[in-house]
């Protein structure tokens, strides 16, 4: 709408992502558990409201339509290469992350608040920036499927999407980088192929993530961790540590 170019639009989606998420995840890191989900829910269910009803900047549920890339990223072939580059280096950025001081001290908050708090952690402001490093990453994800799409609606804001990228994340398995990526994958290849094979998609898909879930606890990428390191011959260290736990049981 303002005619800007498709890569400062794709600088300005994670910004503002980043931006949103650091107002919302303010207030959603104060809680835990289930309340933490139900005011996430809530927060989407006001951003959905004010895209609906905001007609003048988002169109209503006329939606933004004419959203397609530059010529030279137009092409199929271009757009696909495009996505699959920034995605790349999304996740790679994320990994960074997660193998960083930083994040080893979200798993110590994860893991155990009390003791993460007796060494100095600050557990909110910690979830806060990840919760703002999430919301920037969507950022990406949401400038890159307006371009896909050519259009954007409230829709698009809606708890069944978000619904979808839970769903993913406990496909491929929680805690893991990469198994969202491949929960993505599984989920979108099953979605696809299933409309083309019978009427009832949705409902075989449903049964069809129940049992992988119940099959596999951790995720596609859990068990198969789970596989290689059984399979892994233990090395002196390990079966030194191991020793020393059983001696101080």
């Amino acid at each position: 709408m303002a005619g800007l170019p498709l890569l400062l639009s794709l600088l300005l989606g994670p910004f503002l992502g980043l931006a949103g998420a650091a107002v919302f995840g303010f207030f959603a890191v104060q809680l835990s558990g289930v309340y933490f989900a139900m005011l996430t829910l809530a927060f989407a269910q006001i951003v959905w409201s004010i895209a609906f009803q905001w007609v003048e900047v988002t169109g209503g549920d006329n939606g933004i339509l004419g959203v397609w890339p530059e010529r030279w990223a137009a092409s199929p072939s271009h757009f696909y290469w495009l996505s699959i580059g920034i995605a790349a280096l999304a996740v790679a950025a994320l990994r960074l992350v997660v193998f960083s001081p930083f994040g080893f001290a979200l798993r110590a908050t994860r893991d155990s608040p009390l003791r993460s708090e007796a060494v100095g952690i600050d557990g909110k402001r910690i979830q806060w920036t990840a919760f703002v490093i999430a919301g920037g990453v969507a950022g990406v994800a949401g400038a890159l499927f307006a371009y896909l799409k050519g259009s954007v609606f409230p829709d698009s804001l809606g708890i069944s999407l978000s619904v979808d990228a839970l769903v993913m994340v406990l496909l491929g398995g929680v805690e893991t980088v990469s198994g969202a990526v491949v929960g993505a994958v599984i989920y979108k290849a099953l979605n696809i192929w299933l409309v083309s094979q019978t009427d009832l998609s949705k409902l075989v898909l449903g049964a069809v993530i129940i049992l992988i879930v119940v099959a596999f606890p951790k995720g596609v990428v859990g068990i198969l961790e789970t596989v290689r390191n059984r399979r892994r011959p233990p090395s002196k260290n390990s079966a030194l540590l191991a020793s020393r736990i059983e001696t101080a049981e």
